[in-house]
């Protein structure tokens, strides 16, 4: 069953348009990877769907309903988690208070603690440093709080845009074995990533994104074998 839909979406900056009509299916209880080089529209397509910006055309469709016009905190509400480009902890804030952060879309005080002890089981190096700053922490381990953070609004589709930019080859693995993790827990994933060998690798679909338009599409497993993608994503000519 669709979960989440794009149908036809452009959207522009001004008067610069950064997506051309795209559309894509996350369906309950996959990991579709989204693929492409910078600029493509990787990060336009998942601000879109998080309700951060604004369609000039097109629609976003979430449990079979029309969320285009919803606000980005209500599809929070919903069960739309992003977890952003670049992490956007807050560096200031304890562990345990960024991951509070995340809580605000829950109505009761008893899945908060349940999802402290899941985020916890996950990470268990957040729990060592539930204490500690968010700025003193790796970037390895930022990541695993922003990706905690989002998990902590108990969501249906977890957006990640890039979680293993920027860090060391241990965390990558770490980071892309967590998400397989959260997929089997019943979680479906929509991952943006610049990693296309490991995204595709952990890709029940995936599409490829050039200049705002989708180009291919298939399995991760039959995109990993696309002599096209290789050559431009995966370093093999």
């Amino acid at each position: 069953m669709a979960l989440l839909e794009i149908k036809d979406v452009s959207v522009h900056y001004g008067r610069i348009q950064a997506l051309h009509g795209i559309s894509l299916t996350v369906n309950e209880g996959e990991i579709v990877t989204l693929i492409g080089a910078n600029g493509a529209g990787k990060t336009t397509t998942m601000r879109a769907l998080a309700g951060l910006l604004n369609l000039s055309s097109g629609s976003v469709m979430f449990e079979g309903e029309d969320i285009s016009k919803l606000a980005g905190h209500k599809r929070v509400v919903r069960g739309i988690s992003l977890t952003p480009e670049g992490r956007g902890i807050f560096p200031a804030m304890t562990v345990r208070e960024n991951l509070e952060m995340g809580t605000y879309a829950l109505k009761r005080r008893t899945p908060v603690d349940e999802s402290f002890d899941k985020v916890f089981d996950l990470f268990p190096r957040l729990k060592e440093r539930e204490a500690q700053a968010g700025g003193t922490l790796s970037g390895g381990e930022q990541q695993m709080l922003a990706i905690g953070r989002a998990l902590m609004g108990q969501p249906k589709v977890l957006l990640l845009d890039e979680p293993s930019m920027g860090l060391a080859p241990q965390f990558i693995r770490q980071i892309f074995s967590i998400i397989s993790q959260v997929n089997e827990q019943g979680i479906t994933v929509l991952l943006v990533e610049q990693n296309a060998n490991q995204a595709l690798g952990r890709a029940d679909r995936a599409y490829v994104l050039e200049t705002g338009r989708i180009t291919r599409t298939g399995s991760g497993a039959e995109l990993l074998a696309d002599p096209a993608v290789k050559e431009a994503y995966l370093g093999v000519a």
